[in-house]
C-alpha cells in the first residue's frame, strides 16, 4: 500500500461485540457491506473507536482478520495499533499483517512520557521493522503527547510511513505539519468537527467516526472541499454540528453503537470500562441520526 492509496473518506468503525465481550461477525459483515455500498475509500477497525484497549488479544485479530474477508480487496483495510510499549504493539502488527490487513495505524508511544527524540526513534524503528507500511496516530487528547511538527516532517520522508490520522485539535499545528511534511506522506483528518478545514488546509482525506453511519454526507463534504468550494462543504458541516455534538457527549464510541441498529447493526453492548449510554442522549442522538440518514438517503 502506496500514500495514493490514502484519500476520501475511511470509516473508523465500532465493534460490534455479544454479551461474552467476544466479536459479533455477523454485525462486522452487515456493517461493512453497508459501507462498501456508500462507496467509502477504506475501512480504520481497531482504533479508540474499536475499543482496542478493552478487547482480547485474539479478539483484535479476529476483528481485523472480518474486515479484510468481508472488504474483499474492494478497499484497504488500516487497523489500529494502540498498544503502550514496542514490542506488545510490533507483535500485533504482526498478527494483522497475517490476516491480510494493508496498512498499520500506530498510535504515539504514551504513559511513559516519552521526549521528541524518543518518539522520533519509536516510530523509526517500528517503520523498519514492520511487516506493513504505517500511519502515525496523533491523539493527545487522550494519549497526553503531541509530536512536534518538525520531527512529523522527518518521519514523513521515510518510505514505510505513508501518511498520519491527525487527531491533534490545534488547527496552527495542523497548518505547521501540512506545510513541512513530503509529497510522498499523506495526512488525514481524524476530527469529525474540524474536517473541512483540515481538508482545506492540506487532508488529503479523513478517517471518520460518524461515517461509520454516515458516509455520503462526509463523502459530499469531501468532494466540495476537492473541487475548490470551500464555503459549501462549511455549510454542509454545520447542518451535522447537532449529530456530532450528540454523538461525542459522552466517550466515543458508546453513543454511536446505541444507534447503529438505525443501519441494520446490531453492536449496542460496550466493553468494560465503557458502558451504554444515558437514554436521554441515546434517544436524542436517534431522533437526529434518523433526519440525518433520511437526508441522505433521499439523495441516492
Amino acid at each position: 500500500m502506496k500514500s495514493e492509496n490514502l484519500r476520501g473518506i475511511l470509516p473508523a468503525i465500532p465493534t460490534p461485540v455479544h454479551s461474552d465481550s467476544q466479536v459479533n461477525v455477523e454485525a462486522v459483515k452487515k456493517h461493512v457491506a453497508y459501507l462498501l455500498h456508500q462507496e467509502i475509500d477504506g475501512l480504520v477497525p481497531l482504533g479508540g473507536t474499536g475499543e482496542y484497549g478493552a478487547l482480547s488479544r485474539a479478539e483484535r485479530v479476529r476483528m481485523a482478520g472480518v474486515c479484510v474477508e468481508s472488504v474483499e480487496g474492494k478497499v484497504p483495510v488500516i487497523p489500529g495499533v494502540l498498544d503502550t510499549g514496542y514490542f506488545d504493539a510490533m507483535e500485533a502488527g504482526k498478527a494483522f499483517s497475517d490476516v491480510g490487513a494493508d496498512a498499520l495505524m500506530v498510535l504515539t508511544p504514551y504513559y511513559t512520557n516519552p521526549t521528541q527524540a524518543g518518539i522520533r526513534d519509536y516510530f523509526l524503528r517500528f517503520a523498519d521493522e514492520s511487516p506493513l507500511p504505517i500511519l502515525i496516530y496523533e491523539i493527545p487528547y487522550r494519549t497526553r503527547i503531541a509530536i512536534d511538527p518538525s520531527v512529523l516532517h522527518e518521519l514523513s520522508r521515510h518510505e514505510r510511513i505513508i501518511g498520519m490520522k491527525a487527531c491533534n485539535t490545534d488547527m496552527y499545528h495542523f497548518l505547521q505539519v501540512t506545510a513541512g511534511v513530503d509529497d510522498s506522506f499523506a495526512v488525514l483528518s481524524g476530527e469529525d468537527t474540524l474536517l473541512p478545514l483540515h481538508l482545506a488546509s492540506g487532508a488529503k482525506g479523513g478517517i471518520v467516526v460518524t461515517a461509520s453511519m454516515l458516509p455520503r454526507a462526509w463523502r459530499a463534504i469531501y468532494e466540495l472541499v476537492l473541487a475548490g468550494n470551500i464555503a459549501e462543504a462549511i455549510k454542509l458541516h454545520r447542518k451535522l454540528i447537532p449529530m456530532m455534538n450528540l454523538a461525542f457527549a459522552e466517550t466515543n464510541p458508546g453513543p454511536m453503537k446505541s444507534v447503529m441498529d438505525l443501519i441494520g447493526v446490531q453492536a449496542p453492548a460496550m466493553l468494560a470500562p465503557l458502558v451504554e449510554p444515558a437514554p436521554k442522549l441515546q434517544e436524542k442522538l436517534r431522533a437526529e441520526m434518523k433526519t440525518q440518514l433520511a437526508a441522505y438517503e433521499s439523495v441516492g
